[in-house]
This record gives structure tokens, sequence and C-alpha cells, in this order.
């Protein structure tokens, strides 16, 4: 059986766990050699641990067993002479650039998290992702595929525009990654470079299992665990499942980044377990 991206280098940014390992392994086992970047520091208003060094190196473990070569890079996409110096390094050592899995992202919910947290998250949620894109597109050639990863918050008004600046940092941000996917995508089609972005629902990762998280579904409780919020949580998707694993968002990237989606652009992929459907229509006439 041919691999999807047999000898192709796909970047992702976040790759030191959650979502970002999930998608830099699976790539790499489709064929992909990969260029893994990570924080791997602390930013103040996040309100759980940050991955570490040692994260990022157990991600280019596992896409190593899969028979890939793997660059780590600790940068911030924030910083985007940082964030290019990364990038033009690592297509040094692999030699080309087809794929960037934009994925890098924070939370920082809840009421008592200072406005500061609205510009850390714009800051890493959409500022990063524009910068991650800006720091791969000279290396990019016809037929490379960018994805990024949104947020069923992008298309669902009144999502977690409440739960405190943070919160609505977020919506913001997702919403602006959604119009960015767009309008890029229009920009970089002549070049034959696609641009898609993919919605997940809630994925079962760090981000959604911490304390402050839980608070913001749960304030009638002084100590709520997962198993108060779990309900609530399931009760935003319509398929009968809480979470969504990691490898499922994976599975929409690695069709995106591959040439099965070679006429695919500017398209925004809800992998949400139909939390959308109550807010959106069916595009068919009435």
């Amino acid at each position: 059986m041919s691999l999807a991206l047999a000898q192709k280098v796909a970047l992702v940014t976040g790759a030191a766990r959650g979502q970002g390992r999930s998608h830099a392994v699976r790539l790499a086992g489709e064929g992909a050699d990969i260029i893994a970047l990570d924080i791997c520091a602390r930013i103040d208003t996040v309100p759980y641990a940050m991955p570490t060094e040692e994260d990022l190196e157990e991600t280019a473990r596992l896409v190593r067993e899969h028979g890939r070569r793997v660059v780590t890079c600790v940068a911030d996409v924030r910083e985007r002479r940082e964030l290019s110096a990364a990038v033009a390094s690592g297509v040094g050592e692999l030699g080309r650039l087809d794929v960037v899995v934009a994925n890098a992202g924070i939370t920082t919910l809840g009421d008592d998290v200072p406005v500061k947290g609205w510009f850390d998250t714009v800051a890493v949620n959409l500022v990063g992702v524009i910068n991650t894109v800006e720091a791969a597109h000279p290396h990019l050639g016809p037929g490379a595929s960018i994805v990024c990863i949104g947020s069923m918050a992008a298309l669902l008004a009144g999502s977690v525009d409440t739960a405190g600046p943070g919160g609505a940092g977020y919506a913001h941000a997702k919403r602006h990654v959604a119009r960015l996917v767009h309008d890029l995508a229009l920009q970089l089609a002549p070049a034959s470079i696609r641009v898609n972005a993919i919605h997940p629902g809630n994925v079962d990762t760090t981000m959604i299992h911490h304390d402050a998280l839980y608070k913001v579904f749960r304030p009638d409780l002084e100590s709520p665990a997962w198993e108060d919020v779990a309900p609530g949580v399931r009760a935003v998707h319509r398929l009968p499942v809480t979470t969504i694993a990691p490898s499922d968002i994976s599975e929409a990237v690695v069709f995106l980044a591959s040439d099965r989606s070679r006429y695919v652009t500017g398209q925004q992929l809800k992998v949400d377990a139909g939390a959308l459907l109550p807010s959106t229509g069916s595009g068919a006439p009435s």
C-alpha cells in the first residue's frame, strides 16, 4: 500500500503533545519527515502546565519509530523572527517543505483571568497561525498544503465568548483563523498551494482537562472534577461521544495534507461530532 505523504516534509507547531503530537506521528506514519516545533515554556496566563522539551523529544521518538526523519525546534509562534529561523533550519536539514500544520494553541478561560489572557490567546491562536504560514511560505511550492487548526468556537457564536477575557480571545482568534483560511486560499490558489481549516469539537487533551475549565462548566461547585463536567462536555456534541480523540482530528489532517484532497481549498472542515449542526444550515435551497 502506498503512503499518502511519501517523500514529503511536514511542519507541525505545538507538536510536543496533544493534537500536535498526534498530527506529527500520524503524518510520519504516512511517510512524511517532520519539523516539530513547540514553545516548551510557560505562558503566565495559561492555567495548566505547558509542554516541556522532554515532551517534544518524545514526539520525535514516536516519529522515528515510523522510520522517518525529524527535526525538533523550541520556538515561540508569537515571535516571527524566531519562528522563521526555526523553519528555515528545519527545511535546511530535511531539504524541502510540503505541508504546514498550524496547530499551536492555548486556552486561558475563567473570569479570574486578567485582560492579558485575551492578548496572550490571540497572540498564540491567531498571530501564531499567521506567523507560521508566513515563515513557511518562502519554502512552499506547487502542490503544498497548509492546514490550520481552528475550533468549533470559530463557527458557534457564544460558545466561549463569555468565559472571561481568555474565552473571548479564544473565540476571536478562531473566528479570524476561519476567515484567514478563506482569504489566503484565494491568494495562494494561483500558485497551486491549498489552504484549509479543521474545526474540532471537544478534543481529549490537556486543554480541556484542567481545573480552570472545569470551573467554567460548573461554577456552582467549589472544586469540580472531570466527572462533574463530563455531561456538559458531552452535551455539546450531537453524536453520543464525550470527547474526540486527537487521532480522529489527525485523520482529517492527513486527508487535507495529501494529494487525496488536491482540489480541496478554502474549506472549513468540521470534525465536531455534530456540535455545530443546530447552528448551521444545510446549504440546500429551502
